[in-house]
């Protein structure tokens, strides 16, 4: 079992910046990709960015890619989704997601993942 915990969530002006957290604990010696999703009121979960277990490889929406970047840092058990330059659009809650894989293919699909977390909220004003 794998228990993910996001932070960071807030409200935030058009524009702006944000970082979200997820912490995850338990049985986090497994080789697992993380991915962020987020879903606004009255549609679906939206895939966004998703993170090899070494960090190395990394996949973003088109929708976010060049404003958000997904990272990770094993030591703390903790994947980072920096939100720059955002958009009323960007408003939704935001949830990490776990996947037990040591491949190397991404997946975007939510029922592709193992562990989700309760989710975060973003909010962005005009």
């Amino acid at each position: 079992q794998v228990q993910l915990v996001e932070s960071g969530g807030g409200l935030v002006q058009a524009g702006g910046s944000l970082r979200l957290s997820c912490a995850a604990s338990g049985r986090t010696s497994s080789t697992y990709h993380m991915a962020w999703f987020r879903q606004a009121p009255g549609k679906e979960r939206e895939f966004v960015a998703v993170i090899n277990w070494s960090g190395g490889n990394t996949y973003h929406a088109d929708s976010v890619k060049g404003r958000f970047t997904i990272s990770r840092d094993n030591a703390k058990s903790t994947v980072y989704l920096q939100m720059t330059s955002l958009k009323p659009e960007d408003t939704a809650t935001y949830y990490c997601a776990a996947k037990i894989t040591g491949a190397s293919t991404f997946y975007i699909g939510p029922p592709s993942y193992d562990y989700w977390g309760q989710g975060t909220q973003v909010t962005v004003s005009s």
